[in-house]
């Protein structure tokens, strides 16, 4: 005892002189034991501090950005259970200077299921985590009620300080955020940010940023946001050759350089970048800002821009520069996604920081925290698994049938600096299964030779895997005898497989145009074996919805070995559960149905008919209605208010007879609502939703995201906003974040004026603007606000009875339930959500034709715009998944997410629709716009493990012109995969005809939109469909009839008061017109002729069809 007590004196001695870092190297372990460890390297956030700019967000999933960070890094939510683990930082050992992420331990808790990034903490200890992204004012949000995605954990190992780590892989549709910061920079405050990520993963989609962004989630303005950016973008400033470009996003305005006209977006001295690791840093100050970049495993840092803010004569005050002259920074912190939560970007980022507010850190602090970089050692992941056939590209999971074989390859590349010697390749696999290397009996791969630095070898294995199901991890092993320190060495890389029956999603089909929900789901038995098919069930979520319940293929069930199992959407089905007893039911659509109908409630055993006696109306949004959300997705009903820069989420206790919503579209007094309950937070696991039953007793007044109109000083008593109308007397505003020279505080409103002319989207008021007179406030402002500073005011919400009995939360539905079907008498069982219901004479609602399907399912309808499905086994195992549209549910994607192109947008099926942007459909069109299509296998079954190759639709387009009987031409949106001696099908139903192509010629047809002159060298148009730069096209007709080669294409776009609106679409010619046009010609390409004249005449908006859906059938695509 005694030594110990003299051991911990010399320790504590040795604290008074010797600095922390060096304090590091001692560590008393075990019984008194002393061992020497090597000292933790510094960290980039060191080096800015000792520069004096400090950090005030450090983030990583890769490494401690401190010499003394020991807290942890990120945090991952497991699937399976929905526990969650923070991922810390390795300690030092006596060999081993610590201070990477724990990716062992990530390992070990996320076995055998899948695992998202949750929190990534903030190392400054400012609190700044980033968490997941809630809905914003731009993207495509996929999660329930508009949240982001979060990352999934594995999806990015690479090396680092020589052993593996994990970056955070983006996604379109991800992205983590925080709306709430404290001490970032705000206003024209300067700050330094710096970020490495992945060289190789971009897109052109706005916007793969990292930084400084608006806390409300929204466009809030040229200049209310100052980030790094990563990508291809054209849109906006681009630089050499195709990209990517390091940039910056500055709002409404990614931005590389600063040209003497903001019209000019070209920047001849910005670089495409080709590094694997890049290092990328932006410091902006008051008139300035400064871009570097460089490899991040090699060299120094150089200047891509260093010089004044973007120009422009958009500034609203005779003391303003510009639009982006001063900023409006706002401080919140983004990943991965726009200011806006604009989510069509992806990218990887392994770690990043911002410096304080009021600091620009020097060229030589950069360069230092470069070499710090670079001596940290980014490199490839050591060891990797794939299918054989998909090493290049691979699609991170694979799919056995039982007692089936296939090829799985291990690839080590050597990132240890040092020759290896004596390298083993194996697989660990699952209980059952076995592996032997390709073309041998052996289990594992022995490498004789030593392998150098930087070269790769692998070694293929024939897996076979056992006869019992399986959802887990295939996991590879490598081991190995580093020659510079003699030490042995392993790695692990992980694979997920599936060990199922090979019973496939094979085709579905969401409207056939006329009839919106004309929807089916074909199963396919790909196996040479009757499958039992008992107690399966298919789960289906809409984007931007919960989970309320899952389609059950009953007992007794078998599918034949190369046989369908068809689902079809029946007439309608209950939008909220019915008890026994009631007499009105709730339903999703009320379609056709007519008082006096037989219906069917439910099936089989559960199964009760009853006479309508009244139909009122349909659960949801009114037809031709929207929530008026921002982002929302279509039909998509309100929800539970999220409020920013607080929130964003909060949580209405039971008991509660209010609550406050993002709309109140739908929601009528007297009327029922159902609130959704039942979610977790963050958003990923989904969880089944359910929904509360109450009656509204009163409409109020839905959320407000608002602006300050004009600065706020300490002592004032009244504050300029817009906009003000569902502001209230007693509402209580949370102002402003915690940032140097202004303070977060809560104000109540006393009294409600008027609001002022406009927001401040487009730059503060001028003088001649009229402010309104704003909201009055209970007491003086404490502290200054800033004009454009964004607030929530949560609204006087919905009133309803009785109290609830659940807790709900923000984003969770508010669905209106309508008026519902009255029956002839009370029901004697109880029915789930989602129940089927039958109406036998409906024909315009619901799936129809034939085959007549095996099984009927009442919801969820689809959404035509994205969704996701999962196939389980009756023990929960996943057989089959896809995600069409969108990447809905990450976890559930199959395919190689990595594709990096101007359009990539990661691997998803597509949707069985055809995108009508800049379409130009007569008004007299008898025929919807989209026609009858479906996305499916082609052929029957097949399945390489992903979404994006195994999946396709039909070759339908839409005819842009009315043709007449007798023509021989038609004018179509798009020509691409016809050809000459094709059949194809022209419109459906009775007016269907086939036809075979003689010629196929040029796309696009619209009419003019004014009347243009002969000498004009453009035309306002209806629509762009179907042309482009360089076609020659046709305008007129007859003896008027002219061609011209188009040079650009221009459509409308943004909206009134935006930095890009554009109000109407046209085109511009190589050469003036020579003749005179009147408003209404047709403007057109050559279109697709015929072998034989048309024997009808069709509309336009008519489809043009290569094949058709095929239920219950083999595909045909």
């Amino acid at each position: 005892m005694k030594k110990k007590k003299n051991r911990l004196l010399v320790v504590l001695a040795l604290a008074l002189i010797m600095p922390a870092t060096m304090m590091m190297v001692i560590s008393i372990v075990g019984a008194g034991c002393n061992v020497v460890t090597p000292p933790r390297p510094e960290g980039p956030c060191d080096i800015y501090a000792a520069g004096g700019s400090p950090c005030v967000a450090a983030h990583s999933s890769t490494r401690a950005l401190y010499a003394s960070y020991n807290g942890p890094l990120y945090q991952v939510i497991r699937q399976s259970d929905g526990k969650t683990l923070d991922i810390g930082v390795v300690k030092p050992t006596r060999d081993d200077p610590g201070g990477y992420a724990d990716a062992a331990a990530q390992d070990k808790f996320c076995a055998n299921t899948y695992c998202w990034i949750s929190i990534l903490y903030d190392q400054s200890g400012k609190g700044n985590n980033l968490i997941q992204s809630p809905r914003g004012g731009a993207g495509n949000p996929t999660a329930m009620g508009g949240f982001n995605s979060l990352p999934i954990a594995d999806m990015a190992p690479v090396t680092l300080m020589g052993h593996k780590v994990y970056g955070i892989f983006i996604e379109p549709g991800m992205g983590l955020r925080q709306d709430d910061p404290k001490g970032t920079a705000v206003d024209d405050q300067a700050e330094g940010q710096y970020w490495v990520i992945n060289g190789h993963h971009y897109n052109g989609g706005c916007c793969f940023d990292y930084g400084n962004a608006e806390i409300d989630s929204r466009d809030d303005g040229d200049g209310t946001m100052e980030t790094t950016y990563y990508g291809n973008a054209v849109t906006w400033y681009y630089g050499q050759g195709p990209g990517p470009w390091i940039m910056t996003d500055q709002e409404n305005n990614i931005v590389g350089c600063v040209t003497d006209s903001p019209a000019n977006k070209y920047c001849p001295d910005l670089p495409t970048i080709t590094w694997r690791f890049v290092t990328a840093t932006f410091d902006g100050e008051p008139g300035h800002w400064r871009t570097m970049g460089g490899d991040a495993q090699r060299g120094d840092l150089s200047i891509m821009f260093d010089g004044p803010r973007v120009q422009n004569e958009k500034a609203t005050r005779p003391e303003l520069i510009s639009s982006y002259d001063p900023m409006r920074k706002q401080g919140a912190i983004d990943l991965g996604n726009g200011g806006d939560n604009g989510n069509w970007s992806q990218g990887t980022m392994y770690e990043g920081a911002m410096t304080a507010a009021g600091t620009f850190p020097t060229e030589e602090t950069n360069q230092k925290v470069q070499a710090n970089i670079v001596a940290a050692g980014y490199d490839v992941p050591r060891l990797s698994v794939a299918p054989a056939n998909a090493t290049d590209m691979p699609p991170g999971l694979q799919t056995f049938s039982p007692g089936s074989s296939q090829n799985t390859t291990l690839t080590f590349t050597n990132t240890t600096g040092a020759p290896v010697k004596g390298l083993n390749l194996s697989l660990t696999l699952p209980g059952g299964w076995k592996a032997v290397v390709q073309n041998s009996t052996e289990t594992s791969k022995s490498f004789p030779d030593q392998i150098e630095p930087g070269a790769s070898v692998n070694a293929t294995f024939t897996v076979t895997s056992g006869y019992k199901a399986f959802n887990g991890d295939l996991v590879g092993k490598a081991s190995w005898k580093n020659t510079a320190n003699g030490k042995s060495q392993t790695e692990t890389a992980i694979e997920k497989v599936r060990n199922v029956s090979p019973v496939k999603i094979n085709e579905f089909r969401i409207s056939d145009g006329s009839n919106t929900t004309n929807s089916f789901v074909e199963l396919y038995n790909a196996g040479s074996s009757e499958v039992d098919i008992s107690n399966w069930t298919l789960t289906m979520r809409p984007y931007q919805m919960p989970i309320f319940s899952s389609v059950n293929i009953p007992s007794g069930t078998k599918l034949a070995s190369n046989g369908f199992y068809l689902l079809g959407l029946s007439t309608s089905g209950l939008a909220v559960p019915a008890k026994a007893g009631e007499s009105v039911i709730y339903v999703r659509s009320t379609t056709g149905m007519s008082a006096g109908d037989v219906i069917e409630i439910g099936e089989g055993a559960n199964m009760e008919r009853r006479t309508i006696k009244s139909v009122g109306t349909a659960a949801g949004l009114p037809p031709g209605t929207s929530s008026g959300i921002r982002t929302a997705g279509q039909d998509t009903p309100p929800t539970v208010w999220q409020p920013l820069p607080e929130g964003p989420v909060i949580t209405i206790p039971k008991g509660s007879t209010n609550v406050p919503v993002a709309s109140v579209a739908g929601i009528v007094a007297g009327q029922k609502i159902g609130i959704g309950y039942g979610a977790t937070y963050p958003v990923a696991v989904n969880p089944i939703e359910k929904y509360e039953v109450v009656t509204v007793t009163e409409v109020g007044k839905p959320g407000t995201q608002g602006f300050l109109s004009m600065d706020a000083k300490a002592g004032d008593t009244n504050i300029k906003v817009h906009p003000i109308g569902n502001i209230s007397v007693g509402d209580k505003i949370r102002l402003d974040v915690e940032s140097e020279g202004h303070g977060i505080e809560w104000v109540t409103v006393t009294r409600v004026g008027t609001q002022s002319v406009r927001n401040t989207f487009n730059g503060p008021l001028a003088d001649n603007e009229d402010p309104g007179t704003g909201l009055d406030l209970a007491e003086p402002l404490k502290f200054n606000h800033s004009s454009n500073l964004p607030f929530a005011c949560n609204g006087t919400g919905i009133t309803f009875e009785p109290a609830t009995a659940f807790d709900h939360s923000s984003n969770e539905p508010v669905l209106p339930l309508g008026t519902g079907i009255t029956l002839d008498q009370p029901l004697t069982m109880d029915h789930e959500i989602n129940s089927v219901i039958r109406d036998e004479k409906v024909t315009t609602a619901g799936y129809q034709g034939t085959p007549a399907p095996d099984q009927w399912f009442g919801g969820p309808a689809f959404f035509i715009s994205a969704g996701n499905m999962v196939l389980r086994d009756a023990a929960g195992n996943v057989v089959d998944g896809l995600n069409y549209g969108l990447i809905v549910d990450p976890w559930a994607a199959e395919g190689y997410m990595g594709v990096s192109e101007i359009e990539a947008s990661g691997c998803k099926a597509p949707s069985p629709r055809i995108t009508t942007t800049g379409v130009n459909i007569s008004a007299n069109a008898i025929n919807p716009v989209q026609p009858d299509m479906s996305t499916g296998r082609y052929p029957d079954g097949k399945d390489n493990d992903s979404n994006c190759s195994d999946f396709k639709v039909q070759n339908n387009v839409l005819m842009l012109a009315a043709s007449t009987a007798g023509s021989d031409n038609i004018k179509v949106a798009s020509v691409a995969g016809f050809s000459n001696g094709q059949k194809i099908i022209i419109d459906k139903g009775a007016n269907s005809e086939t036809a075979v192509i003689r010629a196929v010629g040029t796309p696009g047809a619209t009419t003019t939109g004014t009347a243009s002159r002969a000498g004009a060298t453009a035309i306002t148009v209806a629509g762009l469909s179907g042309f482009s730069v360089g076609q020659t096209i046709t305008i007129g007709s007859g003896a008027n009839a002219e061609t011209a080669t188009i040079a650009t294409l221009t459509p409308a776009r943004g909206r009134i008061g935006s930095a890009n609106y554009n109000p109407v679409n046209s085109i511009t010619f190589t050469a003036p017109l020579k003749k005179t046009h009147a408003m209404g010609a047709q403007v057109s390409g050559t279109g697709i002729t015929l072998t034989m004249p048309l024997t009808r005449a069709h509309n336009s908006g008519a489809q043009v069809a290569s094949n058709l859906p095929t239920p219950g059938h083999p595909n045909q695509y």
